[in-house]
Order: structure tokens, then sequence, then C-alpha cells
């Protein structure tokens, strides 16, 4: 071969070089992708266990338009770059959260606790005239990544544009909610699937479908953020309320009632840790004892007392404190990267004595329901019964205020009267400028848009109950509008109430700064207090869709009667009745022989029946009877 000229030489290394850079470069972006996993695990007063699982996946913010990465999920970040995603959030519940047993006022349940069905939420970062096509593009996109219906909220009908009620924004969010959208492992198969490891190794091989599902509350949550500083971080967590095996509890006396029953993971999950996801950058496990437990404990506790202890011994305590700088809680914290096959991980609590405490509750508990009755019209009330919370809290009095912000949507046949707003505060009615300091409505638009109601209430810290009523009359749907369970009833969602006066942050003084843990990182962010009430389930006219069939039903009885006969007629031949009658008693061929006979001349047998009717005849016969009777189903069918 002749060697290469200087010219030609020099390209090649150039060339060379450049695939050295992108190399160097795509390596550098795929070092920068992390991923991480967590578990968190809380036994609850009402003898039942929670474990909320988080995993984080972020991405640096990089020019390749999410063409090639290790860690991160390709679709996540193809969603964000195509549709200008800034926030989203979006939830797949079963169940409702127990605020007054399982707590209203912590992080975990004031960010986890989400309402039944399916919520969506976003936020984007485009102009206000392209928002409205760009949620109807998401939707269809999450529902076929998730295989599950949320391409019903692309109607305008189905979500709405909240201004301050839900999150302040500038108006370019959007929030929908499906309340009656049912979760399954179709729904979890493709949320696994954007992880890493999916379900093969892990704290995601606690996973198993049985013992996840067979729990009391299960909400699957995808939350991300985006930012040109950050990049993109997408957070996955399931929170689950399981109920552990109550044979092992036993009564001891009637003052002291039960012990709490003692489970393990293998016992919740049916299965065991065998090791970290190796691309994780941190694994760990936390067993959270609440303030609930510490105060009877005492406020050091240890891994094993006198009324509680754990299988294994934690690689590290930390101690949790709220707000008020007051301890919440106690962290044990287990390291997976310990543990291998050959050294399984089985976390677990046994109880010694009976033990009983209650979670730290938001102010207020929130609930709602319907009044009146008929198809007509009805009232919405919002009920709120104080849990005396203020009075726990340092420096306040009687005095004082709580403010609580409530959203509500309702759907366009649901016809809400805001005017006929009243407000009762301990069965006393209150005017309305005495409690509501701010209100933002949306009215709907038949078959358009729902209503959104906004409002901003101020309640005395004295104050027991307070209950809000509205009032709406109950629309008509088009036939084609209803459902197929129409007698079932129509789905109101869950109102959000939030307290923007108390926050459920946490601060952990005893951390490294180097030491990496997302979940205790979102428990530092400045959440709101808030919850969601019960979906409400409104009866409207509903019309008898069996009316149809039982018309077309008849129809068809009179065709049947009408054509039968016709044709009975038309194809009767001569001296049929008399072959009838002695058909049982004289065989078919001395018929002919036995008529002619009877008639007094000789009849040859092949001539003893006639040939049928003319074809044409009955050819002409038969179209005038289909004629009629097509014309008959006609006016059946257009008088019903």
């Amino acid at each position: 071969m002749s060697p290469l000229s200087p010219a030609r030489r020099l390209s090649v290394l150039s060339l060379l070089l450049l695939l050295l850079i992108l190399t160097a470069a795509s390596s550098a972006a795929a070092a920068e992708e992390e991923f991480t996993e967590e578990l968190l695990l809380r036994p609850l007063p009402d003898r039942k266990a929670l474990a909320h699982f988080h995993f984080r996946s972020s991405k640096p913010p990089t020019a390749a338009s999410g063409r090639h990465h290790h860690l991160f999920p390709k679709a996540i970040s193809q969603l964000v770059q195509k549709l200008h995603i800034s926030e989203l959030e979006l939830s797949f519940t079963q169940g409702r959260w127990n605020y007054e047993t399982w707590g209203g006022f912590d992080p975990l349940s004031t960010d986890n606790a989400k309402p039944p069905g399916v919520e969506l939420w976003a936020t984007f970062d485009l102009p206000f005239a392209d928002i409205d096509a760009t949620w109807k593009n998401l939707t269809h996109t999450l529902s076929g990544m998730f295989c599950a219906s949320i391409n019903f909220l692309e109607s305008s009908t189905a979500f709405s544009a909240p201004r301050w009620g839900f999150k302040l924004n500038e108006g370019k969010l959007r929030y929908g909610a499906l309340p009656r959208e049912a979760v399954c492992t179709e729904n979890l198969t493709p949320w696994l699937k954007l992880l890493p490891c999916r379900d093969k190794a892990g704290i995601t091989s606690l996973l198993y479908r049985p013992s996840i599902y067979k729990g009391y509350y299960h909400s699957q949550k995808l939350k991300l953020t985006s930012s040109q500083t950050r990049g993109i971080v997408v957070d996955h967590s399931l929170t689950v309320v399981l109920q552990p095996n109550m044979s092992k509890s036993t009564q001891l006396h009637s003052t002291d009632g039960k012990l709490q029953p003692s489970w393990s993971m293998e016992h919740l999950f049916n299965r065991k840790l065998l090791g970290k996801c190796l691309v994780s950058k941190s694994s760990r496990i936390f067993v959270e004892i609440e303030k609930g437990i510490l105060v009877k404990s005492g406020p050091e506790v240890s891994w094993s007392n006198k009324f509680f202890e754990l299988s294994t011994a934690p690689d590290r305590v930390l101690k949790e404190w709220d707000h008020l700088e007051v301890q919440s809680s106690s962290l044990y914290e287990y390291d997976l990267s310990n543990y291998n096959d050959d050294k399984p991980l089985d976390v677990g609590i046994t109880w010694k004595l009976p033990l009983v405490w209650s979670c730290f509750p938001a102010p207020y508990n929130a609930r709602r329901f319907l009044m009146g009755s008929g198809n007509e019209r009805g009232s919405i009330a919002l009920s709120f019964l104080s849990t005396d919370l203020h009075k726990q809290l340092p420096g306040s009095s009687n005095d004082c205020s709580i403010k609580a912000v409530v959203l509500q949507m309702f759907p366009w046949y649901v016809k809400v009267f805001y005017h006929s707003l009243q407000i009762f505060i301990d069965g006393s009615s209150k005017a309305v400028t005495e409690v509501l300091d701010m209100i933002h409505v949306t009215p709907s638009e038949d078959k358009l848009s729902p209503g959104t109601l906004e409002m901003l209430l101020r309640f005395p810290c004295s104050m027991q109950s307070a209950t809000l009523i509205l009032d709406f009359d109950k629309g008509f749907l088009h036939i084609d509008e209803y459902p197929p369970d129409a007698n079932q009833g129509f789905d109101i969602p869950s109102a959000l109430v939030s307290f923007p006066d108390f926050n459920s942050s946490r601060r952990y003084p005893e951390i490294d700064p180097m030491f990496v843990s997302p979940l205790l990182e979102n428990f530092k962010e400045d959440n709101v207090v808030k919850s969601y009430t019960d979906v409400l389930l409104v009866p409207l006219t509903t019309p008898d869709f069996s009316m149809p069939y039982n018309v077309i039903t008849f129809t068809c009885t009179v065709l049947a009667l009408y054509i039968g006969s016709l044709l009975n007629a038309l194809r009767r031949r001569i001296g049929e009745e008399e072959c009838r009658l002695r058909k049982a008693a004289v065989k078919p061929a001395l018929i002919p022989l036995l008529l002619a006979r009877l008639r007094g001349h000789k009849v040859d047998p092949s001539e003893s029946e006639s040939s049928p009717a003319s074809p044409v005849g009955l050819k002409l016969l038969v179209k005038v009877a289909l004629v009629a009777a097509v014309a008959v189903v006609f006016h059946y069918l257009s008088n019903s």
C-alpha cells in the first residue's frame, strides 16, 4: 500500500480526535447521571405498617436532546424537551389516606397522600395560546406510557387552570383528576421500567405484586422538575399501607390493649433484600419511630428497649426535628452496601409491651358530603373539625386565627350557585365577609369547561367546627354522554384543603453535609400542610336505557309472527293437512293410494302432490312482505 499523503493523514487524525472528544463528553455526561433508592418503614398506631419507596433519577442539563442516556429514562427526557414541561406530577391511588390515624402534619402525608384515582398536574414553559394543545398531547403520551385512561383528561371539561388555590402560578398550570380510574399491575409495570434495575435488584425487588395490592392504601407517583441549571430530576415514589399478621398479637389486659403485631420485610413483602442496585449511588433503608413513641419511651430511644426491638442493629441513628425545633421522630438507617447474597437484610420490629400513641394530625380534619334529595337540585357541604393543634404550638392563644385555602373543581353538569355560600361556625351562622378573605371563581360552561372555586378562609383558633354549604342544580346530559354504568352516579373530584401557616418540613442537624439522601432532602423542603377530602358521588337524572331494547324486542316478535304466517301460507301444499292427520298411522308410500280410493278414481302416485306456487309470484310476495316489515320497524323506532 502507498503511504498516506500529509493532508489525508491530517484529516484522519482530526476525525479520530473528534471521535475521542465526543466519546469523552458522552462518558462525562453519563457519569453525571445519578440514581438513588431508599425505603422508609414506619409502624402505624392502628396496628398497620407504612412502607414508602423512593427513587430518584437525575440528568444534568445537556444539549444532546435526550439521545444518549445510561441511567436516566429516555422517554421522560424526550417528553420534557418535546412538550417544554417545567413541573409535572402524576399519581395513581387506590384507597384513601386516613388523616385522623396515619397523620396529616408530617412531610410524608403532606406530599404523598393523594386522592383516589388519577391526579395529574403540569406547568409548561410555553405561551398561553399553546398550553391547552400541549396538555392534550401530554395526556395521550402518558396514557400510552402508563397503560391508563389518562387521555380522558384531554377534554376541556376534564381539566382546569387554578390560579393560587393549588399552587401559585402565572396561569401556565393545568390540573385534572379521574376519581374512578382503577389501579392495577398494568400501571405499576411501566412505572418500574423507568428505573435502571426495574424490579430485578435492589429495593425494587421487594415489590411483590400480591403483597403490594392487598394493602389498605396504595399510591404510586411520578414527579419531575426541569430547569436550565439542575437539568431534569425525576422522583419515583410508592406508598403502601399494609396489614401485618395479627395472629401473633395477644391480649394482655383489658386496660393495656393488644400488642402491636411484629413484622419484618420478609413478612410484609414475602422477600428479603440481597443487596443494592449496582448502578445506584446510594441505597438506604430507614425505620422511623414517631414522636408519640418517643414521649413514652424517652427521647434517647435505642434500637432495643422495653417497648420494642429491631431485628438488626442500625448503622446510624438520626434525630428528626420539625420547624419548631422540637424532636418529632428518630430514624434508624441501614446502608445496603453492607449486605449481599451471603448476608441478606431483613429489617423488622418486635413489640414487647402494648403501646398506644397517635400521629400529629392537620389543624382541621376536612370532610365533604352531599345534602338534599331528588334528581333536580342539592347542596355540597364542606366541614372542618378542629384537632386543637394550635394548643400544642408555643406562643399560641385563642385570639389567633388559622388560614385555610380550599380548591374545588365541579363538572359542568353540577351547576353551582356560588352566591348561595353559607358559613356556620360552631353551629352559628356567620357573615361571609367575616370568614372569607379572598375568592376566585371560574364558572362552568355547558359541555365546554368545569367550574373552579378557590377560597382563602380565616378561622378563629377557638373554633371547634365550621361548615360551608353551596347549592347546585343537576344538569341534563345527552344520551351519548352517559357512561356504561350511569346508574352508579357521577364523581366530583376531591377538594384540596391547605393550611399556609403550617409547615411540615423536617431538619436533621446530625447529618454530614456530604450525606446524600433525596428522601430526606424532600423532607427538608418547605411543604405546606394539606389534605384531600372524599370523592363525592352525585346521582343524576338517567334515562331508561332498556326502552330501546323493549321496542326492538316487541317489533321483532310481531315481525316474526307476521312473516312466519305469510311464508307458511305461501309454501303450504294441497293435501298437507290430510297427510299430517294420517302421517302417524299410515306409511308415506300408501298415502296416494288411500287418497285415490277416497276420491273414487285412480290417481298416479307420482301426481298425488301438486306443484308449489309459481316461483315468480312467490318472489313478489316475499319482496312485498320484506318491504312491509322494514316499514313497520322504522315506524316503531321513530316513535320510540
